[in-house]
């Protein structure tokens, strides 16, 4: 198994960059997701916002990593090529996912600063990036709520495409992103 990318498919360095930011973001959405179970101020409900805001610190640095390690690289043919409107729609739907991976955990960190919070990151706490301000807490809120229901867009788009480029189209857009038995 290559650890970096060549032409045909991507390296382990980049496939397990790609299932990890994936399974952060999962954790992300559920801790969020699953505090409206449990009531507010309860223990559970604190932990699961806990862990929401350090997964997503999380994939706020490790989606530096995965810039760098994609720019050092490059990225394997699809074969057959696609048309140019698919290459730039992917290539936008990249660019949006990267976005949504910097800017919503950045938010979230503002949020905090903003709300007057700590900010814990496995047993760390943050520096505030802004002055506390109910304002921009409210503000801020509104930004992190919407944009993380567009997440949810955005990546039922990504893996569609992808499930339709391999169970429709047959080419090689998915085989590239798994893991080489050789």
């Amino acid at each position: 198994m290559q650890s970096r990318n060549n032409n045909e498919r991507y390296g382990s360095l980049s496939i397990g960059f790609h299932w990890l930011m994936l399974l952060l973001i999962v954790a992300v959405y559920a801790c969020i997701e699953l505090r409206g179970f449990f009531p507010k101020g309860s223990e559970p409900r604190e932990a699961l916002k806990t862990w929401h805001f350090m997964l997503g610190l999380s994939v706020f640095a490790l989606v530096w990593l995965r810039l760098l390690a994609n720019l050092t690289g490059h990225f394997p043919q699809i074969e057959p090529e696609l048309p140019k409107w698919q290459k730039l729609s992917a290539r936008m739907m990249h660019i949006a996912l990267y976005a949504l991976m910097i800017f919503m955990p950045l938010a979230g960190w503002l949020l905090l600063s903003a709300e007057g919070k700590p900010i814990p990151f496995f047993g760390l706490q943050l520096p505030a990036l802004i002055d506390e301000s109910k304002n921009a807490a409210e503000f801020i809120k509104e930004i992190h709520e919407t944009f993380g229901t567009a997440g949810y867009f955005l990546i039922g788009l990504h893996a569609s495409a992808a499930l339709i480029h391999h169970f429709i189209l047959r080419d090689n857009t998915l085989r590239r992103m798994f893991f080489s038995r050789n």
